[in-house]
């Protein structure tokens, strides 16, 4: 495995919140949340990676409410995100909440550590239970949703900072509760995607009801619980899970009978899994087996032929007949080596750089081959894509 190219920061506390800095195009950066049982102490980290000499300038600011489970970023404005924590109440019992936070603008004084902006607290008192996540809305920025216990909160984060608009409501014999969500990103970004045990679920925002658009059940012989989902931006109805039993699996939503794809290359939970925005046929996961993969699914991405792999027919305009040819894709691949990553659906590459579980990766938003991966020993890992891999991609 070829480390040459990574950069390793350590924090002094335990992890398991990163994001990209989602809203900056031109530098790679990214946001660590800290995870200190005294509440005071915790921190997010804003990492900046200098390209040219593969180092790091780093700022660290206060989050003094609380340990950060999960952290997101504007997609509109660099300086806004959103902090999932855990804190103390006025009767010292611990209780999940969720707020809007801005980065204070830079100061002159480079050693000190400023305190995060508090925008609004969003209101979740009315419900008990595990905050999951806070998502922003890709399309309208005065829109984000929270992910509390069996409940999806719809907020406004407009004129009207923090109020609730609406909701929706899991119901079931065995008190079933969300484990993540986000928004779809097609369609206006007007669905909102969760995960429920061994399920997938989609909710139409715009109908008052809020009724499930589809569903996907992943595993419902074994209900191995589902870790985490990522929609393809550049494919419709393309969505990937990752959960306890290592496997992840690709699923059409239009055809949720059987998964597309699947791989059991993890030998613990996986936690993550993320498609390229860029490249969608690259795929990253990462595990409770202390590893993050690298792999290829290039047949059910953008590059598939306009995606006729995934509508389950050939392409009318192409000049191949046989449904067994793979010529409709290599026409657009121009040497033998590209056409065998072509072929290998599954691993490109290990990275065994952590000791401990990997709860988070990410792709950058500003280069397409950097990717940054962070382990709850407070470990980030910066690597990028293989050179033999991005200039297969790119011939």
């Amino acid at each position: 495995m070829d480390t040459d190219n990574s950069i390793i920061y350590g924090l002094e506390f335990q992890a398991r919140a990163l994001s990209a800095q989602v809203a900056e195009t031109e530098t790679s950066r990214f946001l660590i949340g800290t995870q200190s049982l005294k509440q005071t102490n915790n921190q997010v980290h804003l990492l900046e990676v200098n390209e040219n000499d593969l180092t790091l300038n780093t700022k660290v600011y206060q989050h003094p409410f609380g340990e950060i489970w999960k952290l997101n970023t504007s997609p509109f404005e660099t300086n806004i995100l959103s902090t999932c924590y855990n804190t103390l109440d006025p009767e010292n019992m611990c209780r999940m909440k969720t707020m809007l936070l801005k980065i204070p603008d830079a100061t002159d004084n480079v050693d000190e550590q400023e305190t995060l902006v508090v925008l609004k607290e969003l209101d979740t008192s009315n419900y008990t239970g595990d905050v999951k996540t806070t998502e922003f809305n890709s399309v309208d920025k005065n829109k984000c949703a929270t992910v509390v216990d069996n409940h999806i909160l719809f907020f406004d984060i407009g004129e009207n900072v923090g109020t609730e608009i609406s909701k929706v409501s899991l119901e079931g014999k065995s008190n079933p509760k969300y484990t993540t969500g986000k928004w779809y990103p097609h369609q206006n970004s007007t669905n909102f995607i969760a995960i429920s045990e061994a399920n997938v679920l989609c909710y139409d925002t715009r109908v008052n009801d809020k009724s499930i658009a589809w569903k996907i059940e992943t595993n419902t012989s074994n209900h191995y619980l589902l870790r985490d989902v990522d929609i393809n931006v550049n494919v419709q109805a393309l969505i990937a899970t990752a959960g306890d039993d290592a496997y992840i699996r690709l699923w059409d939503a239009r055809k949720p009978v059987e998964p597309l794809y699947a791989s059991r290359d993890h030998s613990h939970w996986v936690w993550c899994v993320r498609f390229n925005t860029f490249h969608d046929q690259l795929l990253l996961s990462s595990s409770s087996d202390a590893r993050v993969l690298l792999s290829s699914v290039l047949a059910y991405s953008s590059e598939a032929n306009n995606s006729s792999i995934l509508n389950g027919s050939d392409n009318d305009d192409s000049e191949n007949t046989d449904p067994n040819s793979n010529d409709t894709v290599t026409d657009k691949i121009k040497n033998d080596t590209s056409k065998e990553l072509l072929k290998k659906e599954g691993p490109l590459q290990w990275y065994e750089q952590h000791e401990d579980s990997v709860y988070c990766v990410e792709w950058s938003t500003a280069d397409p081959w950097t990717f940054a991966s962070l382990s709850y020993d407070g470990r980030l890992v910066i690597n990028r894509v293989p050179k033999h891999y991005k200039y297969q991609i790119l011939l």
